[in-house]
């Protein structure tokens, strides 16, 4: 009886190899011509749509040529916007949505004990809703598996450099942001991406901790975006599915926390799990520290919500009964859009036309939508609030 063979550290090398090489492919077939990922464009009535007017509006301004006018499309069919000529439009209807002057940007964790409940999906769809409804957003990805990074089209560990990650912070190289930042596909939305050299935050923070007694571990990300926090409306942080020192920087660096959370035994355990610790090392901060934390809102969003689940409703009511009103009137359903947009690197706003059912696309993106409108109302009165602490 032949001995099963060993597998060496080199085997391991050569898979991983071969993994990095697949997922280049694949993105290369997804993103062609160019590998590069391009925004939607949008049709007369998905503007007005958007504005809040109806198609004759839309019409009657084209005609007057104070806004972008868009082009005809090669059939000559039908006029078509650009990203950036849509928010345009957008922020001219909605101008009393956006953040008033004297206000800055509000930070917006997400995060989550456990991996697989779509909190990278809820950072980049929230960052995309934002910014169809006028506002400007600076996403940070802070997890080193890179995730969101990939959702940008952008391969964390074959097309990021150190320097455009919160590694300068960590390392007290920089103490701004700014020279991490970099433009996206998406207009309106800037990115600090991230890669697997993030892995090394978790030594290196609490290695200055112990080195200089002054040093604050759990704010270095706070300090990172002060420069920032006037060039944007909103920032969004994708945190790992850890309680880790790079987790607690960006929830100490957060106005608000958005936790996705699927209707099952095992995820809202885990929350469960996800809460004690943090509200553990929170006070701990507090006392030791001396320091004082506070959040505008938190929410909790019910995710991959699957209707055909009868025991999804057990838990739900678990939910609802632990989170109380944090809870959003909101569930996002597991349908097979959100399946086919992740498997081609995209969301449900990076889809042109959806080749299934209109219905089922039609739910999964008015799921979000109304996640979106939802977070812009506490975002507006966290704006309101500053400037009320102001005066």
């Amino acid at each position: 009886m032949n001995e099963a063979q060993k597998i060496q550290i080199s085997d391991i090398v050569d898979q991983a190899e071969r993994a990095t090489q697949m997922v280049n492919q694949i993105r290369s077939r997804m993103l062609q011509p160019n590998a590069a990922k391009s925004s939607p464009v949008f049709t007369l009535t998905q503007l007005a749509t958007l504005c809040g007017i109806d198609k004759g509006q839309v019409s009657y301004r084209v005609s007057k040529g104070d806004l972008p006018s868009g082009q005809l499309n090669e059939k000559g069919s039908r006029r078509e916007f650009t990203l950036e000529e849509a928010r345009a439009w957008i922020q001219s209807y909605r101008a009393e949505h956006l953040r008033p002057e004297g206000a800055r940007a509000v930070t917006i964790s997400i995060g989550n004990f456990k991996g697989g409940v779509s909190k990278t999906t809820t950072a980049m769809v929230l960052a995309q809703g934002l910014s169809l409804r006028g506002h400007r957003v600076l996403v940070i990805d802070a997890d080193p598996q890179g995730s969101l990074t990939t959702l940008f089209g952008i391969m964390p560990d074959t097309e990021v450099s150190e320097q455009q990650t919160i590694a300068p912070l960590v390392y007290g190289d920089t103490t701004s942001i700014r020279s991490s930042i970099q433009p996206t596909y998406w207009q309106g939305v800037d990115l600090v991406a991230a890669s697997s050299s993030l892995f090394s935050a978790e030594f290196v923070l609490p290695s200055r901790q112990m080195k200089d007694p002054e040093f604050q571990f759990w704010n270095v990300i706070n300090l990172g975006l002060e420069d920032v926090r006037d060039d944007y409306d909103v920032i969004i942080i994708d945190t790992p599915p850890s309680l880790s020192y790079v987790t607690i920087n960006a929830f100490m660096a957060s106005d608000a926390l958005i936790v996705p959370l699927p209707p099952n035994a095992l995820d809202f355990a885990s929350s469960a799990q996800f809460w004690s610790l943090f509200s553990d090392l929170a006070s701990n901060l507090v006392i030791n520290a001396g320091i004082t934390k506070t959040f505008d809102f938190i929410h909790v969003l019910l995710a991959r919500v699957d209707s055909g689940d009868v025991a999804s409703d057990v838990v739900r009511s678990w939910i609802s009964a632990t989170y109380a009103e944090k809870v959003l009137p909101v569930e996002i359903p597991k349908t097979a859009v959100t399946s086919s947009s992740s498997a081609e690197f995209g969301t449900v706003y990076d889809i042109n036309r959806y080749e299934g059912s209109a219905k089922t696309y039609s739910r999964a993106r008015d799921a979000y939508d109304r996640v979106t409108d939802l977070v812009e109302v506490s975002i507006r009165n966290s704006w309101a609030s500053q400037l009320s602490e102001g005066e």
